[in-house]
């Protein structure tokens, strides 16, 4: 089979690798919807594991069943989480899926940016869901990163009625802006150094939106809602993001970390202001089968439309080009790889 295997962000081949089979317990699942994600172009994260097929965010169809597996049958439409718990162990028991280890070295064979990808018996088990009749393969692949965003606003304690504020409005922070709209958030204010994801973000439901190296924006939303927001989402790791971030949070108030920093980076905290004003800071990595579930909710009832993020489509041929559009974040907000079309 072909699989667009990865190099760096600007060698990404499409190259002929052997097609996997089903073991016992596992499946064969042919890819048709492969999104990629903003992890996938944060190069420093991905070098070191390359040559690798990458892909997460994926929806297809059951290709062949292994034995022992009664759940699917060949042609179950269905998508996949690459990353699945134990549910046993102490994190587990605590309500911190994503930190299990076994989470953490759950994967399945090669990667969605392929023709096909085999399955393990347990991620078959904990990480496969059926789509709904009337969801596209698109929307299946947007599970995944909706489903981490959902993670995120559970550990943020999200409530009706709540001020929020998205800094960054690039994919996962215009998922921000959607989910927050859908579970009835009061005002939405979202920040970016671009008119283009701006545009979006008030498209899609932001209430106010900010040019975030032009613009006061803890005064501004404060002139504008007579206060400052309840949860601020973190959705740049840019120092200046971080920074607007901590100014801009309510007394009492929450700030999501939701983007990533490299490993041994630092940031400095203003540990009296923080300690004052009762400000939470949590964060959030990946997320656990309750949360894709639950995407599974939102984007088949319509709650939270995804389709519209959808910017560019490519073959299997044209995953390079993907990264490209993906990594340099100009007027491209999710990319669809579709290995079959």
């Amino acid at each position: 089979m072909k699989a667009a295997v990865y190099y760096n962000n600007s060698d990404v081949r499409v190259e002929e690798v052997p097609t996997p089979s089903a073991g016992a317990g596992e499946l064969l699942v042919r890819i048709e919807a492969s999104g990629i994600c903003g992890s996938d172009v944060m190069e420093w994260y991905r070098i070191k594991k390359a040559p690798l097929v990458l892909g997460h965010e994926v929806a297809g169809t059951v290709e062949e069943v292994g034995e022992g597996v009664d759940r699917f049958k060949k042609g179950d439409r269905v998508t996949v989480a690459h990353h699945v718990p134990c549910n046993t162990c102490h994190w587990c028991q605590a309500g911190h899926h994503s930190v299990c280890e076994t989470l953490r070295t759950t994967n399945f064979d090669p990667g969605g940016f392929a023709e096909y990808v085999r399955v393990p018996a347990i991620n078959v088990e904990r990480g496969t869901f059926r789509l709904p009749e009337k969801m596209s393969f698109t929307e299946g692949s947007f599970t995944e990163p909706l489903g981490c965003v959902i993670r995120g606003f559970r550990v943020a304690d999200f409530q009706p009625g709540r001020r929020v504020l998205v800094v960054g409005s690039g994919l996962a922070g215009l998922l921000h802006v959607k989910l927050a709209k859908a579970l009835g958030a009061e005002f939405i204010a979202a920040t970016d150094i671009s008119d283009y994801r701006l545009e979006a973000a008030k498209k899609f439901g932001a209430d106010l939106t900010l040019r975030a190296d032009r613009e006061d924006v803890p005064v501004r939303i404060e002139d504008e809602l007579g206060g400052l927001p309840d949860l601020v989402a973190v959705c740049s790791a840019e120092d200046a993001a971080i920074t607007q971030a901590m100014k801009s949070v309510t007394r009492g108030g929450t700030i999501l970390v939701f983007a990533a920093r490299k490993p041994g980076e630092t940031f400095p905290l203003p540990m009296f202001e923080l300690w004052r004003d009762n400000v939470t800071i949590v964060n959030t990595y990946a997320s656990c089968p309750e949360d894709t579930l639950e995407a599974i909710g939102l984007i088949g009832s319509g709650k939270v439309e995804v389709e519209d993020l959808v910017t560019h489509r490519f073959p299997l041929s044209g995953t390079g080009e993907g990264f490209g559009l993906a990594q340099r974040a100009g007027e491209s907000l999710k990319v669809i790889i579709e290995p079959h079309a």
